[in-house]
């Protein structure tokens, strides 16, 4: 079972900003062959983090509020927030490792 949270307009603010929990948020869209590509990746760093990071995927078609709010202009953009706010970013298609080393360095 995936441990990734599907987020929206109506659980974004509890579940990434009201965090006690650092969370990385994977900014995507059906139609992004790179998201596809790092998806797995996310996937299972979201089980290898669970209980230490939240994962959470916005599609960028249902909520364009959320993605225009932080600045999402390309895609996959991952987003890094740890007090709910954000702090670090990555952008384009990156290695699990590379993930995994933003992820160590907010816990």
């Amino acid at each position: 079972m995936s441990k990734e949270i599907i987020l929206n307009d109506d659980n974004f603010k509890s579940e990434v900003l009201e965090s006690d929990l650092p969370v990385l948020v994977d900014f995507w869209a059906t139609w992004c062959g790179p998201c596809r590509m790092i998806a797995p990746f996310v996937e299972q760093l979201a089980e290898e983090y669970d209980g230490k990071f939240k994962v959470g995927k916005v599609n960028t078609e249902e909520a364009p509020g959320i993605t225009s709010q932080f600045g999402v202009i390309s895609i996959p953009t991952l987003l890094f927030f740890k007090d709910g706010k954000p702090i670090d970013q990555v952008i384009g298609a990156v290695s699990k490792d590379a993930i995994a080393k933003k992820m160590e360095s907010l816990l």
